[in-house]
This record gives C-alpha cells, sequence and structure tokens, in this order.
C-alpha cells in the first residue's frame, strides 16, 4: 500500500503565482504534482506589483534571472512617501541600492503569472496543469487525501493525491471548508482605482512613490522602461480614499471597470510639477475600482493532508507589496519541508509552524496600514502640512519604523543576504 501511495501526485488548487511556483518548486525537488485552476484560458490579467528581494532570490533560484524578469519589468530603486503639500516624508534605495543581493521588481502582475505558467508547462509538461478545472472540497484519509473537482461544464469528479495545497485565493473553497465559521471579507473603507498610463517616470526613473494622507493618496510606479523613441514607460497608479463603511461594500462587484468621474474630483489640484496627478489619471485607457479587503487571519493553514498558501492562507491590504512576494516564498518554504521532512502531513505542519503565527501577524499590521503608517503619524503631529519633515518625525524614528516593518515581512537586508538558500541546489524531497 505505501509504495502505490508514494506514486500520488501533490494536489495544487489554483494556477495563480502561488500555485505555479509551488507546482515549478515540487518539479526541482522531484515531486509530481498536478494543478487544477478553474479558468479555461489564462489570460495576463491585472496591473502592477512589486516583488520584493526576498521573493526575486527564490525565483533567481528557480532559473528566472534578470534577462527573463526584465521582460516583465524593471528593478526598482527607490521608495518615497511625498506629503500633501509635495514634501519629502521618507526615502529609501530599494534593491540592489539598499544592500540587497538581489533586487526588487516593478512587474505586471499577469505577465509574471504568465512567465511561471509557460515554465511549468515547459518543464512539467502541458498534463500537469489542468485548465477548467476547480477544486470545490476535499476528503482527508487514512494515506492522502481527495480532491473534489468540478469542470466547467459541470462535470465532477474526484482525485486521490499524496497532499492537497490551496493556492485558490480570496474566495478559496478548501479554505471554506477548513473553516466554515469564518467571518466575511474584511473592508476597512478604502477604496481604490487602478490603471495604467504612458507617462515619464519621476525621480530616480524606477520609483515606488506614495503621495497624500493616510486616507486620502495616489501611488504610482513604472512597471517598464521607457520607451526609446517617446521617452514614456507604463505607469502603473492606484488612487485611493478612505470612507465609512458602516454599511459594507455596496457596490456589488469586487473589481468593476468604471469611468474617470466616477473619481476624478478627489485629485483635482493634485499638480506638484514633478507630477501632474490629474494628468496622470485621465492618461488611463481602463480604469478598475477595487474595494481594499483581507481575511481574519486563521489559527493554522493545515488540516491533515490540506494546506494552505498564498491568499487562501493570508489575504492582506496590499500595502506592503508582500501579497505575491509571499505567496512566492510561501511556495519554497513548503518545498523546503519536503525537502527535511518527506512528502506528507509532517511537511505541511512544519511549513505551518515556520509562517502562519508571522504572516498572520503581517495580515495585521497591513491593516494598521503596513509601511503607509508613517503618513498616518505625520496626519496626528501635523495635519499633513509641514515644511522640515524632520521637525515632525525625526529620521531615526522613520527609519526604525520601516525597519520594523522589513523584518516583520521578511526582507531584513542583513538577514535576508546572509540566510542559506530556503532549498539547496540539487535537494530532493525526502521518501516519505
Amino acid at each position: 500500500m505505501a509504495e502505490s501511495f508514494d506514486t500520488r501526485p501533490v494536489l495544487i488548487a489554483g494556477g495563480g503565482i502561488g500555485g505555479i511556483t509551488l507546482a515549478l518548486t515540487l518539479h526541482q525537488i522531484g515531486v509530481p504534482c498536478i494543478v487544477y485552476e478553474a479558468v479555461p484560458d489564462l489570460q495576463p490579467l491585472g496591473v502592477g506589483i512589486n516583488l520584493q528581494p526576498n521573493a526575486v532570490r527564490e525565483l533567481y533560484d528557480l532559473g528566472f534571472d534578470d534577462k527573463v524578469l526584465g521582460t516583465i519589468g524593471i528593478q526598482a530603486r527607490e521608495w518615497a512617501l511625498v506629503g500633501r503639500n509635495g514634501n519629502d516624508i521618507y526615502a529609501e534605495p530599494r534593491g540592489l541600492l539598499a544592500g540587497y543581493r538581489w533586487p526588487q521588481y516593478s512587474v505586471h502582475r499577469g505577465q509574471l503569472q504568465m512567465m511561471l505558467y509557460r515554465a511549468a508547462v515547459e518543464r512539467l509538461g502541458p498534463g500537469a496543469i489542468r485548465l477548467g478545472h476547480r477544486v470545490t472540497g476535499y476528503r482527508n484519509g487514512a494515506e492522502g487525501v481527495t480532491a473534489l473537482i468540478e469542470t466547467r461544464d459541470g462535470q465532477r469528479t474526484e482525485v486521490e493525491g499524496r497532499l492537497l495545497v490551496a493556492a485558490d485565493g480570496l474566495h478559496s473553497a478548501v479554505r471554506a471548508q477548513m473553516y466554515p465559521a469564518q467571518p466575511p471579507i474584511q473592508w476597512g473603507g478604502a477604496i481604490m482605482w487602478r490603471g495604467t498610463t504612458p507617462g515619464v517616470p519621476v525621480r530616480s526613473g524606477a520609483s515606488f512613490v506614495g503621495v497624500g494622507s493616510l486616507r486620502h493618496r495616489v501611488v504610482l510606479y513604472p512597471i517598464s522602461p521607457p520607451d526609446p523613441a517617446t521617452g514614456l514607460a507604463t505607469i502603473n497608479w492606484i488612487a485611493e480614499i478612505t470612507v465609512d463603511n458602516a454599511k459594507g461594500w455596496t457596490q456589488g462587484d469586487w473589481n468593476r471597470r468604471v469611468g474617470l468621474d466616477d473619481f476624478i474630483h478627489h485629485f483635482e489640484g493634485w499638480d506638484y510639477g514633478w507630477l501632474d496627478v490629474p494628468a496622470m489619471l485621465r492618461g488611463a485607457n481602463e480604469i478598475f475600482e477595487y474595494p481594499m479587503i483581507d481575511r481574519d487571519p486563521v489559527p493554522s493553514w493545515v488540516d491533515g493532508d490540506v494546506a494552505l498558501l498564498g491568499d487562501a492562507a493570508h489575504v492582506m491590504y496590499p500595502v506592503g507589496s508582500n501579497g505575491a512576494s509571499q505567496a512566492i516564498v510561501d511556495a519554497r518554504v513548503l518545498g523546503a519541508a519536503m525537502v527535511e521532512h518527506g512528502v506528507g502531513s509532517a511537511a505541511l505542519q512544519a511549513y505551518n509552524d515556520k509562517l502562519c503565527a508571522d504572516i498572520s501577524a503581517l495580515v495585521l499590521r497591513n491593516r494598521g496600514s503596513g509601511p503607509f503608517g508613517i503618513l498616518g503619524l505625520v496626519d496626528e503631529r501635523c495635519g499633513g502640512v509641514f515644511d522640515d519633515i524632520d521637525q515632525v518625525i525625526p529620521a531615526a524614528e522613520r527609519e526604525a519604523f520601516m525597519a520594523r516593518y522589513k523584518a516583520a515581512a521578511g526582507f531584513a537586508i542583513e538577514t535576508l543576504n546572509a540566510a542559506p538558500p530556503t532549498i539547496a541546489p540539487g535537494a530532493r524531497a525526502r521518501s516519505s
């Protein structure tokens, strides 16, 4: 019985960034797997995201070097916060310029997913990724797990596996079964409008810039190099306000296309010379509206031979550039646990022990505004208007605030630079 069990694949629910990274990791360490993705045809959807150096390190170790990553984005050079009156609050170098051994990348989320997907098809074979198949639930058994699967045309089937890893996102069916009494999606009142606009990059030319206050701001950064002919790059932007959330999210859709007139009045007059916010917003072809949402943390990501990963485990506010980065790190930590403990429940528990408590705390830290919390301090101390930021928040206090956040998010420079590879070159999973 043990021999036949060992031939069963690890089943992965969800073909997003976390799920495909896990598939590539399992292939690297010699573990067969099958990915079940609900959509019938993957498309490069989404807008810009940032990949922190801790995630880029893992992509390097999977064979995605700068030549590859440079096709989907650019290396970030600076992270900066600017007050509503245009004066700097905080700025620091990022990636290699900050002293990391790995860069930070600003990329198009959909192009990152497609890059990983194409690599997975090439390395694992097309049969390893089953599109149009949704994992709707599971049953733990004495030796392994059974995934309940539904196809696009309504057919239902069951598949046995050694483990099931649910990387099926915000609306995870696996998490819902694991925690049937979980609270509803949490919305704190922030509304985001997102788009991309051709524009001249500001400041360093590859800067992540937040402008405004804690409850009323714009974030922007380039996700492509400037076109040699025009000098224009693709600028990813997020415009955001916070409103009373007592009545909950009333718009219906969690992601809907909207017109400029729905929100531009919140940002009229935001022209600083070096940045004309209304003109940037007007230059977008498409604009989408999202509520800023997360879920309350759960006490464990594991139930027997089933584990949660990525947004299914820890969907969080997008304020610290950790969402996709943490999904990548999750996949690699889980792979390392299989190298050490074998392909079984012991590996899932080791993964859970290493990450669940700390990342659950990060979810709550991001709910409290994450690194943008400095803007809240500025609001409290001077109403957001200042001439000299050092008179409001001394430099040492600003730097200590950011250092605490980086440590919590897993990309403190000295710690990350000194850490050995998550998975050693040539490592293979232990037999369980």
